[in-house]
């Protein structure tokens, strides 16, 4: 079965199921999109890898990196290898230098732990046939793009506001006080504030 490279395109609040994300993985070479809904602690693990903050402490994945580096284990690439009644499996395919181990996985987790190995991320043409959005170039695209785009805003409209009309001190304080908090989210949204200044 032919392996389908994916990347990830975008994360952002679900429209269907309230305190969920929607990771949006997008076909390298081709239009297609594969839209997972996961819950707000793995969008996380995700958001903050991507936006590479660093937590105060570390996180679960962070953890898993930490234990399989420790014990001569390397993660060689993510598969999104099955799709039943509607729920998505993964696996890490791991090698320790002389034999490959295959780990079952939520996509959510296989793909938090893959981003913090720089591995690819792949799927197969009967998951996206099945599962996959075709992003025709048309008003469905435009919808895609702006789901993409949204990850990288702030959602709540008085937050964005609020960031905008703060003193560069102001921020640093919000800042250090959300990675106190441990609220990523947030500080990458301040973050992100405080870099378009600069």
């Amino acid at each position: 079965m032919d392996k389908i490279k994916l990347e990830i395109l975008g994360l952002s609040p679900s429209q269907s199921q309230s305190g969920s994300f929607a990771l949006v993985l997008g076909e390298e070479y081709g239009n297609r999109r594969l839209p997972i809904i996961i819950g707000m602690f793995e969008a996380q693990a995700i958001a903050i890898e991507i936006e590479k903050i660093v937590p105060n402490r570390p996180m679960t994945h962070d953890l898993f990196k930490q234990f399989a580096e420790q014990f001569k284990f390397t993660v060689r690439e993510i598969m999104i290898s099955d799709l039943r009644e509607g729920i998505f499996f993964a696996k890490i395919v791991c090698f320790d230098g002389v034999r490959e181990s295959i780990i079952d996985a939520r996509p959510s987790d296989a793909i938090a732990i893959g981003i913090r190995f720089d591995v690819p991320i792949y799927t197969n043409e009967s998951i996206l046939s099945e599962a996959g959005i075709t992003a025709s170039g048309s008003e469905e695209e435009d919808e895609q793009e702006e789901l993409v785009r949204s990850s990288n805003r702030p959602s709540a409209k008085s937050f964005g506001d609020q960031l905008k009309n703060s003193s560069a001190e102001e921020l640093q304080r919000l800042l250090e006080e959300a990675l106190g908090n441990e609220e990523y989210e947030r500080a990458a949204k301040i973050r992100d504030e405080m870099s378009k200044r600069n």
